[in-house]
């Protein structure tokens, strides 16, 4: 058991990591995020309806999601 794992730990090792969204762009894309999860918040609150619902209320909370953790990652978390 622990051969294979030490053998696995070798193959990863050939090919590192590469995020998607690289550490000096987190910043840009998490702010984007944010400010246009702050507009889709600010449209749905001027018009709630049912039908809103969908189009402006659920994607307004995921930009808001996604961009406060790139936010997060990109300028880090001090407490």
């Amino acid at each position: 058991m622990d051969s294979s794992l030490h053998e696995v730990w070798q193959a990863a090792s050939g090919s590192p990591f590469l995020p998607t969204i690289g550490k000096h762009s987190q910043f840009l894309v998490g702010f984007s995020l944010v400010l246009i999860g702050i507009i889709l918040t600010g449209l749905f609150t001027l018009n709630r309806s049912l039908i809103n619902i969908p189009v402006l209320g659920l994607p307004a909370s995921v930009a808001l999601a996604f961009g406060v953790v790139y936010m997060f990652c990109a300028v880090g978390v001090y407490v």
